[in-house]
């Protein structure tokens, strides 16, 4: 699904980190790094913000890579989904905010996803491929070391469950 992306829109690829702040307005500026990866033209100015509770961040998804990515792995649409594909289903599109890019390169963030969440003011966003995360710039500073040092157990592992 994600590896290949033959049809569809054209791939966005977000490496790296920056550092960021939210505003008492729930407003971040995209860093000038990440907005130079994506076409206006082609990808919008509306993302999807996504929250995710297990590493407490906002995924941020251009809206036709959301798009795609929320349809694959489906052999059809259904209006009969079993019980698992309905529950997920609803939960991710309840969950999941469209935010439009700003004159100022800004989002508006939905407040009630940053409280869910307790992001603090200042976060990091971090390129995660084919969208971004946001989080909490002490709480990843404080993991980064570990998961550099993990990246090679995790890579042969994911090697071994793909062979």
């Amino acid at each position: 699904m994600a590896g290949n992306r033959s049809k569809g829109p054209p791939s966005v690829l977000f490496t790296g980190q920056a550092e960021a702040t939210i505003d008492g307005k729930s407003r971040l500026a995209i860093p000038a790094k990440f907005r130079a990866r994506w076409d206006k033209d082609t990808a919008g100015l509306t993302w999807c913000c996504v929250p995710w509770t297990q590493t407490s961040s906002l995924r941020l998804y251009p809206l036709p890579t959301f798009e795609e990515l929320s349809r694959g792995g489906r052999t059809a649409p259904s209006l009969t989904p079993d019980e698992d594909r309905a529950a997920l289903d609803l939960i991710i599109h309840a969950a999941t905010e469209q935010v439009d890019i700003d004159a100022n390169n800004r989002i508006r963030l939905a407040s009630w996803q940053v409280a869910q969440l307790g992001l603090p003011t200042e976060v990091v966003v971090l390129g995660a491929g084919d969208h971004l995360e946001i989080r909490s710039r002490e709480s990843w500073q404080g993991e980064f070391k570990d998961r550099l040092a993990a990246m090679a157990s995790l890579a042969d592992r994911l090697g071994r469950t793909q062979a």
